[in-house]
């Protein structure tokens, strides 16, 4: 950790003794959480608030810049998929969550792995980091192979479930999710890989690897789309193929760096790979309520696509390119929301409850101000971005108004995303499950449903049943963060 980080943990022993005193007693009292509340709002000696924006922001920054890219990379695949037809931006759009579907398993895991090497590089403790690390790749291995087997046998009936309404989508759909689900494994690793990195607050390694990553995908799917400088002209099999080589190329720059041996974590090979049920129980206390959270988040994504699947194939077009630039505004939350999770972890491990709150309220603020300035871009400017994406002049009519209820719900998704991401470095994935099931399982799927198929608003419903599942998912967060029973969580 560096002496600046270190700075921000070592206030007097009276600061030190209140916030043990915090965890002890928890949230539940309110004269309690009065006393939590003055505690936090006074920073402990020698802390500054230029202090703590700087580390939250030298954690966010590379994610930002990751995710972003990253995302836009995503968005130049869709634009060059979109010069095959509509057909092909839905055939691409109905694997998505048969993919994330698959991604469930380790994913959660994930979380759990994050959360634990951020609460041991706070304890100081690199041996007990390195042997999560070590059982987080292990576990990864094991689940993504299991799921890429299911996936690839069950391609075409996971295209054929989410509502492919035609031979040629359906084709489409298939080979290119068999194509992804063999390039399972090594995508699969680099996540874990990468969540780990985030832990401890190293954001830019995993930014530097998967920015060549991307560089790779977006060469191959010129070469490969339309066929340039002699490559074949494969269509949506060459985006797939460009997709999975930079996955690869990311998962082996990803492993030579933690092979290296000159960072906080190190894969040491020659300590072997054996399942160490104490390590893993750990894992599983976190990644299992997470998985949940996530089964339950796909499930409820799978009723709303399939929902709005039922309004054509033109309609499900204009719904995916939506979806596609709304993802680039998740950005801005995911790479706080990592911030979060890494200094919520580290400042409990060091026993500073305090401290995580004063990280997470300067969070929230500064993704707060990004994202009304993200939502003032959709509002303004939609139709040019839906216009980046087809030439079509009834999906870029459509998809601008839509663009508006993107910019409407755009504090509350950032909201959501960093102190979802604070709870998660805390271990507090229960609470988070729960409010997933209400709102993405109940109230996004059945509101679509009821918009589009009782009430016939048509692609409009789908997308105010997105604004109402957004305000109401950020106020639980908001109640459950400000609880502070997040503060007394063992890991």
């Amino acid at each position: 950790m560096k002496t600046k980080i270190k700075n921000l943990f070592s206030g007097g022993d009276s600061e030190r003794k209140m916030a043990l005193d915090m965890v002890e007693s928890g949230s539940d009292d309110p004269e309690s959480y009065g006393k939590e509340k003055r505690v936090d709002n006074k920073l402990p000696s020698g802390v500054t608030s230029t202090m703590l924006y700087s580390d939250i922001i030298g954690i966010a920054w590379p994610s930002f810049v990751e995710f972003t890219l990253t995302q836009l990379t995503s968005m130049v695949d869709m634009m060059m998929v979109g010069g095959l037809g509509p057909w092909a931006i839905t055939a691409v759009g109905l694997t998505t969550q048969p993919k994330f579907l698959m991604m469930t398993m380790f994913m959660a895991m994930n979380v759990g792995a994050t959360a634990l090497v951020a609460r041991y590089k706070g304890e100081d403790s690199p041996e007990k980091a390195n042997i999560i690390l070590n059982q987080a790749i292990l576990l990864t291995f094991i689940l993504s192979i299991l799921g890429s087997i299911a996936g690839y046998i069950y391609s075409r009936a996971m295209v054929r479930f989410m509502g492919a309404a035609d031979l040629q989508t359906l084709e489409g759909g298939t080979v290119y999710l068999k194509i992804q689900m063999a390039g399972f494994v090594p995508m699969a690793l680099t996540t874990t890989i990468t969540a780990t990195l985030r832990g401890v607050g190293n954001s830019k390694t995993a930014m530097r690897y998967n920015l060549v990553a991307n560089l790779v995908n977006v060469i191959f799917n010129y070469l490969l789309i339309h066929g340039h400088f002699g490559f074949p002209k494969l269509g949506i099999v060459g985006a797939s193929l460009a997709t999975v080589l930079g996955q690869l190329v990311a998962f082996i720059l990803g492993l030579i760096v933690i092979l290296k041996g000159d960072q906080y974590l190190q894969l040491r090979i020659k300590d072997g790979f054996k399942l160490r049920w104490n390590y893993l129980k750990s894992i599983f206390n976190i990644g299992i309520p997470s998985m949940f959270e996530q089964l339950i988040m796909r499930a409820g994504m799978i009723i709303f696509s399939k929902t709005v699947a039922s309004l054509g194939t033109l309609a499900f077009a204009t719904h995916q390119i939506c979806m596609n630039i709304r993802s680039l505004s998740f950005m801005t939350g995911q790479a706080f929301a990592v911030s979060a999770t890494s200094l919520t972890g580290q400042s409990l491990g060091k026993r500073r409850p305090d401290m995580a709150q004063a990280y997470g309220r300067r969070t929230r603020r500064i993704g707060m101000i990004i994202s009304v300035s993200l939502g003032t871009v959709f509002f303004f400017y939609g139709k040019k971005i839906v216009g980046l994406y087809t030439d079509d002049l009834n999906v870029i009519e459509q998809g601008a108004k839509i663009l508006k209820l993107v910019a409407l719900i755009q504090p509350f998704q950032s909201s959501q995303f960093i102190l979802t991401g604070a709870l998660r470095g805390a271990g507090d994935t229960r609470a988070t499950a729960v409010i997933m099931f209400f709102t993405v399982l109940l109230i996004r799927p059945g509101l679509a449903i009821l918009t589009i198929r009782f009430l016939n608003w048509g692609i409009e419903g789908a997308w105010i049943a997105i604004v109402v599942d957004q305000i109401v998912r950020s106020v639980f967060i908001v109640l459950r963060y400000r609880s502070g029973k997040w503060k007394s969580i063992k890991v």
